[in-house]
């Protein structure tokens, strides 16, 4: 099975006429973000053909079986694996409801609300964050006006060398199940989440963060779509309903923002085109992941093995195009921007955690809930600290968004109740 990265040349074509805009007289025509793009996308192919070809070399030589020598261990698990699937077992299910049977409801109550709480100043943390880091000024003073930073590929990257280096001490310090995945499947979903990151970075500096957030929720309909091309799996009548109320809801904020002299000014094609790709990626990884999870693994080593080939392909590419030690420069220039980016690097780190937690512990509705919320109250606190305007409209858009939303959650609930299994079997809930 291998993913369709034709659609990356299909987003690169559609976002052409963008590249005419008029850039702002500060701005070279490297600044633009599809030639930005393309030249991240070299420096990616720079380590994943090379890796490609070597995993083809090694398969088509049978080196498992002949293959000797110091290498021989690192490349068996990164090109072999133990390939025979064996499914997710129970207890390392990331879906799974593990609460322990002596727990009280009190303290089940407490963890939930500690959960929640964790997911809350995680994210909204880093929603703040990331709107301050892609919209606002540095160095900013009477005389001065400041510049902004540019390079989203160098954010993601300080947000998958904290990821990677969590999931590594958590696997070490707990007890994990034998890994089965041949290590170069985590590299599709790995390009896939760097681009995603990179293009909700990215957006910010076309589209306001109400706008975006509100579009993100409308990912439900292509992961609907890239669940039946990558796992071909079948959907319900509800859920095809949801998905068509969140989309009615985001083009009534999107046209009543656009009614908005202030708003449509930001609101451009290419904030469209490039949250576009967002949804297309983060749609793409979210499947690839669960099709991952057919092999016996726990979320902890999702995280590391997905982290780790990150690492790989922005640092790489951040070393060709020399934007590592740019941005670096540009930190040692402005302390706060470099305090801005470890808060969104920790902010990232924790809230996959508690995300681990939350799911395991307490199942996919309530996180599902929780970050619903995060969501609504993601608006609200960007509105009030960066001033944007919501019209009346608008806000029924969002209302029935968030609607739908809800509908989903109790749907789900109410058909996973229908098919509780028999005592003694214990249900199992994947995101």
């Amino acid at each position: 099975m291998e993913p369709p990265w034709s659609a990356l040349l299909a987003l690169v074509l559609l976002a052409a006429p963008a590249w005419a805009e008029d850039p702002s007289p500060e701005e070279h025509w490297s600044d633009f973000w599809a030639v930005r793009f393309i030249i991240n996308l070299a420096g990616y192919a720079t380590i994943l053909l090379p890796g490609y070809l070597l995993v083809k070399y090694f398969k088509r030589t049978n080196y498992l079986e002949r293959g000797r020598g110091f290498c021989f261990p690192v490349i068996s698990v990164c090109v072999f694996g133990h390939e025979v699937k064996t499914g997710l077992p129970e207890e390392h299910s990331p879906g799974v409801r593990t609460e322990p049977a002596e727990s009280s409801p009190t303290k089940q109550t407490l963890r939930l609300l500690a959960c929640a709480l964790g997911l809350q100043v995680s994210y909204l943390t880093w929603g703040v964050l990331q709107e301050r880091v892609m919209t606002r000024t540095y160095g900013k003073t009477d005389t001065d006006p400041g510049v902004k930073f540019r390079d989203s590929q160098f954010l993601v990257f300080m947000n998958r060398i904290l990821a990677v280096t969590v999931a590594a001490v958590c696997c070490a310090m707990t007890k994990q199940p034998r890994h089965g995945a041949p290590m170069y499947k985590y590299s599709f979903a790995s390009l896939s989440n760097i681009l995603s990151s990179w293009c909700q970075y990215e957006a910010l500096k076309f589209i306001s963060f109400p706008t975006q957030v509100l579009a993100k929720a409308s990912k439900v309909i292509p992961v609907m779509l890239m669940g039946k091309l990558v796992s071909h799996k079948s959907y319900e009548y509800w859920e095809y309903l949801t998905a068509v109320l969140i989309s009615f809801g985001v083009s009534v904020f999107l046209l009543s923002s656009g009614q908005d002299h202030r708003t449509s000014s930001i609101t451009t094609f290419s904030g469209v085109v490039i949250l576009a790709g967002y949804i297309l990626f983060d749609s793409f990884t979210s499947n690839w992941q669960d099709a991952l999870f057919t092999y016996k693994m726990s979320p902890l080593q999702m995280m590391f093995g997905v982290n780790l080939f990150s690492c790989l392909f922005t640092v790489g590419s951040l070393l060709e195009q020399g934007a590592l030690f740019q941005s670096m420069a540009f930190m040692a220039r402005h302390p706060e921007f470099g305090l801005h980016a470890a808060l969104l690097s920790v902010c990232s780190a924790c809230g996959q955690l508690f995300i681990f937690y939350t799911i395991r512990h307490f199942g996919a509705a309530a996180f599902t809930i929780i970050m619903t919320l995060r969501q609504a109250l993601a608006i609200l606190l960007s509105c009030l600290l960066y001033g944007h305007a919501i019209t009346l409209l608008g806000a029924l858009g969002m209302a029935t968004v968030f609607l739908a939303l809800f509908l989903r959650v109790y749907a789900r609930t109410r058909v996973r109740a229908k098919k509780r299994p028999v005592q003694g079997e214990p249900a199992v809930q994947k995101v």
